[in-house]
């Protein structure tokens, strides 16, 4: 790790899930001196050492603003994201690949010797769901039909033509599984469910089973884990990809266990025509495209963050899940727009 002192660090989408827990991560570290939190909407939450200030990555007049906050900074990271609407793609790429871009393009500007970008999962083509998963060698070309993992793949290969241009800049990619923590969870329920179901539907004495369908194997990490790889990024002098996953892979068999109901195999198919014909009636926001990835992911191997970063999470991805689920239910979230709470009463 490096013994640099005194760094000054931008991170873009710092209201959000991530961004949230990178900030505290970087706040707490005596390598970094400051941190901007850039965001769509300033948040009423206050962090030690965090200057807050907005911009709006779609917007044409965003690199203006950019210019002014990455001046001089030592490391940018990128992880600005919106997820909706769904039915509306072209907004969702004018924020994420265009916005994307405008940093990328401001941080070569602006001299900044490190870039650290949040990649995904969705990256991924299609891939085994068998351990130990795949390496970063995986190709990245995602699920094409989902707008979420086309976008993630596009900026894959923007990236990849960033870099000989720009080889003083050292670039970090990092590829985490699904991301969880009880402070975003309202938030997640928004994302996936809508805003009208209540948390407390997802009591488990209220689910009558959890379904078994082919392909149901992922990876889940707490959001705070997260933020220490991406912490261990910024303060170190690492470049590349990492996967970051945690233990154990989850299936319908872990899932009925963590909310003591039964499991029930059934087809696929027909999981999916209903959420179809929900997401058309916009009664969810979660659209097929996104389900079909989610069945094809590959599993990831995350030695290379355990090796270069030192990086070992601290909790499992079932811990994850349940903090999640407890959020969920309780309607818990942060004093920031993307992750403010409700309660049910």
């Amino acid at each position: 790790m490096s013994t640099h002192a005194g760094l000054r660090v931008v991170v873009t989408g710092a209201t959000g899930n991530v961004g949230t827990s990178v900030i505290e991560a970087l706040s707490q570290d005596p390598d970094v001196a400051a941190v901007v939190g850039l965001a769509r909407r300033l948040p009423k939450m206050s962090v030690p050492g965090v200057e807050w200030a907005t911009v709006d990555l779609s917007r044409r007049d965003s690199p203006a603003v950019l210019d002014q906050y990455l001046d001089g900074a030592d490391t940018v990271v990128h992880l600005a994201w919106r997820f909706q609407p769904t039915h509306a793609p072209v907004l969702t790429w004018r924020n994420n690949v265009l916005g994307s871009i405008r940093v990328f393009e401001a941080v070569a500007r602006a001299g900044v010797p490190a870039l650290v970008h949040a990649s995904s999962v969705g990256a991924y083509s299609p891939g085994p769901k068998v351990e130990p998963g795949v390496t970063e060698e995986w190709p990245t070309h995602g699920w094409p039909d989902a707008a979420y993992c086309r976008e993630k793949s596009y900026l894959e290969r923007v990236l990849d033509a960033f870099e000989p241009r720009h080889p003083w800049v050292r670039v970090v990619r990092m590829r985490p599984g699904f991301l969880f923590k009880e402070q975003a969870a309202s938030e997640q329920r928004r994302i996936f469910a809508g805003r009208y179901v209540p948390g407390v539907l997802l009591r488990p004495d209220l689910l009558p089973f959890v379904p078994d369908l082919a392909g149901l194997r992922f990876q889940a990490l707490h959001t705070d884990d997260a933020a220490q790889a991406y912490r261990a990024a910024v303060v170190g002098d690492v470049r590349g990809p990492f996967n970051l996953a945690a233990e154990p892979v989850i299936g319908a068999a872990e899932l009925g266990e963590l909310l003591d109901v039964r499991v029930v195999r059934v087809p696929r198919a027909l999981v999916r025509s209903a959420l179809a014909a929900a997401w058309r009636a916009h009664a969810v926001p979660a659209s097929p495209h996104l389900f079909d990835a989610v069945l094809r992911l590959p599993l990831l191997d995350s030695s290379r963050a355990r090796d270069l970063l030192d990086w070992q999470p601290a909790r499992t991805g079932l811990e994850a899940l349940a903090s999640f689920l407890s959020g969920v239910r309780r309607g818990a979230g942060l004093e920031t727009p993307p992750l403010v709470g409700r309660r049910w009463g």
